[in-house]
């Protein structure tokens, strides 16, 4: 199976911190599975060419944070992710006719901890740009060196991960592998069809590389429902909560609701977030390294698709967003709601 997701546009974002550029986030995944014994052996890879087409720096967004470029750190911009998203190795195995067993190895992958990620989530398919609350969600995505041990059902999975908990540096073409030294659980229940709720923790040793001596624990819970509606029409809707809880500092939580509304041609697709974000998080003076702020954001957008040609599906769309800040931020952004907007095209197969 092969599947991908590739935006172009022009991205824009007002305020001080602001400002646009040229740009396209994207990513390509491969699938590769046959029988082996009693169970099933899975190849996954994943890989993204955004260091090209986004650039070190990374796209405007404003009150964004997390990971650095040139040796400092990122604020209000987001960073591109690297070349080698997954390079993994899956088995399952059943035990019986309602139960199996699963390991999965990575040297590029994904632990048992937050749920979907953003670029897999169907609820998030139509909108070009991540959430503000990426690193309290679901930033370990991408971790280098994974391996996860599972339990599951028809209804229940239970995971438990080992796993490099630093987040990749700024050479993005490497794996950035180091002996793994986090640990996370998690539990999902899809009661049916159309719901999936998790809830997780996890233990992130020394995190970002620009504060070497500080770990963190996250917690998360999700509930995604998704709904098909008529031939061609599909809901998609998924509520996400992280919270942050460092070794030093504040605990900050991050709240997201987001859906994608799908009809015949037509996707209607919006955002909700609020996060609470400190001034080491938002890069402002030390002295206020460790008061939190209130930030969030609202955003919307539409997307016109055609064709299919062949198995492709392009489209275009367009996006805007109003953040909020609150007074105690305005004197750094120079408004209490900025503004951003962006006009894009959009490549992806067609749905199966």
């Amino acid at each position: 199976m092969v599947h991908g997701n590739v935006f172009a546009g022009y991205d824009w974002f007002s305020s001080r911190r602001g400002g646009g550029r040229l740009m396209s986030t994207n990513s390509l995944m491969g699938v590769a599975w046959h029988p082996l014994g009693p169970g099933e052996l899975m190849f996954r890879a994943m890989s993204s060419a955004e260091l090209v087409t986004v650039g070190t720096e990374g796209y405007p967004l404003i009150l964004q944070s997390g990971e650095t470029a040139f040796g400092k750190p990122l604020h209000d911009r987001q960073h591109p992710h690297d070349l080698v998203m997954e390079l993994a190795a899956m088995y399952v195995l059943p035990v019986s006719d309602d139960v199996a067993l699963q390991l999965y190895v990575a040297l590029a992958g994904e632990p048992a901890l937050g749920p979907t990620a953003f670029p897999h989530r169907i609820s998030a398919i139509s909108d070009p740009l991540a959430p503000l609350g990426h690193h309290w969600q679901d930033s370990t995505h991408i971790a280098f060196g994974v391996v996860t041990a599972a339990i599951f059902t028809k209804t229940f999975k239970l995971d438990a991960s080992w796993f490099n908990g630093r987040e990749p540096d700024e050479n993005r073409w490497d794996l950035d592998l180091r002996v793994p030294d986090s640990y996370s659980g998690r539990l999902t229940w899809n009661p049916n069809a159309s719901w999936s709720l998790q809830a997780s923790y996890g233990f992130l040793r020394s995190p970002e590389p620009r504060d070497p001596d500080v770990s963190l624990r996250r917690v998360t819970a999700s509930a995604t429902h998704n709904v098909r509606q008529g031939a061609k029409g599909n809901l998609a809707t998924t509520f996400v909560f992280g919270e942050n809880i460092p070794g030093e500092g504040p605990a900050t939580p991050a709240f997201l609701l987001e859906s994608t509304w799908s009809f015949d041609a037509h996707s209607l697709f919006g955002r909700a977030e609020y996060v609470r974000k400190t001034g080491h998080d938002l890069v402002l003076p030390s002295q206020f390294d460790t008061t939190s702020f209130s930030t969030g954001m609202l955003s919307l957008g539409y997307l016109r698709g055609f064709g299919p040609f062949g198995s492709l599906a392009p489209g275009i769309g367009v996006r805007g967003s109003l953040g909020f800040v609150e007074s105690g931020l305005g004197s750094f952004y120079g408004t209490h709601h900025p503004v951003g907007g962006m006009v894009f095209m959009q490549v992806r197969p067609v749905p199966m």
